[in-house]
């Protein structure tokens, strides 16, 4: 990306990217889980993905492998393929919006384990937003209603899952860098997903391939955006940009697949993403102010 550019807009424009790269992953996924099962796709855009991650582990060279933290990648990574199947199972048979707007319960999740497993401080206003956050969960799953199914708690398994990885994440990311920690994934991710997709093995045909290669390689071009777009900016301004991903999908679920949108999906969706907004611009305010007191303490002379 042109290095002229404000790094506030490249941050930006590289979230975008990362967002559109995402939706367009769930449409490839819906497409193949026509003629897939869940098991199939997800190996498949696991082994496609890593063959478009190659180029980082050639770029560093075996011994970048080398690491101390290898129990905590396969926890991570088995926690991950489990998250990944509930939420491919979500896209397959919930409505796109449905599916994509639930995914957003993951950094009301992650609060919640900050907390528990990290033992991070949340102050009320937080919590306020992570309630705030659920009560657009509900309209969205509304229990109890006609519009209820059991597909809904996949949806959110999946995300309660992908709030654990996101921890383990932060925990490695402490000690490892980022791109060990993408190849780690894609390595462990492949074998992982292989041992369910023998259980219901089938060879994809004709313009399925073309699917399952797209979920691949748009999964991991959306990822490596991603961790890009985070390292020039911050996430309370980025994490909004990341719901653009919902009109993306709601334009092809209904020009692909004739699905209408839902207002109380919709109403959801943006209460969930307000509250989701608040706590990103919480945690990097907090960020700061502790970056800034350390280096205030750093100053003083004799400490």
């Amino acid at each position: 990306m042109n290095e002229r550019l404000p790094t506030p807009l490249r941050a930006a424009l590289l979230m975008l990217g990362s967002t559109a790269l995402f939706g367009l992953m769930v449409v490839a996924i819906r497409l193949a889980s026509a003629s897939l099962h869940t098991f199939e796709i997800a190996f498949f855009r696991n082994f496609f993905g890593l063959l478009a991650a190659l180029p980082l582990l050639l770029r560093h060279g075996p011994a970048f492998l080398r690491t101390t933290q290898f129990p905590r990648y396969l926890f991570r990574c088995l926690v991950g393929v489990c998250s990944m199947l509930a939420g491919f199972w979500a896209i397959g048979h919930l409505p796109l919006a449905q599916a994509v707007s639930l995914s957003y319960a993951t950094p009301l999740f992650v609060t919640i384990a900050a907390a528990a497993m990290l033992g991070e401080q949340v102050r009320a206003r937080r919590w306020a937003a992570v309630v705030l956050g659920f009560v657009g969960v509900l309209l969205i799953v509304r229990p109890g209603s006609a519009g209820f199914s059991m597909g809904t708690l996949v949806a959110l398994m999946a995300a309660l899952l992908s709030s654990i990885v996101a921890i383990q994440i932060k925990q490695l990311s402490a000690t490892e860098p980022a791109d060990r920690i993408v190849i780690y994934t894609t390595l462990l991710w492949v074998p992982m997903s292989l041992v369910p997709a023998l259980g219901v093995w089938e060879w994809p045909v004709g313009i399925v391939w073309v699917w399952v290669v797209a979920a691949g390689v748009l999964g991991t071009g959306g990822h490596m955006l991603w961790t890009r777009a985070l390292k020039l900016g911050e996430v309370s301004a980025l994490t909004p940009i990341s719901f653009m991903q919902l009109p993306i999908v709601v334009l092809f679920g209904w020009l692909l697949f004739g699905e209408s949108l839902d207002r109380w999906t919709v109403l959801g969706a943006l209460v969930i993403l307000v509250a989701n907004a608040y706590i990103a611009h919480r945690e990097a305010t907090l960020v700061r102010r502790a970056s800034s007191e350390g280096a205030g303490a750093a100053a003083k002379p004799g400490e």
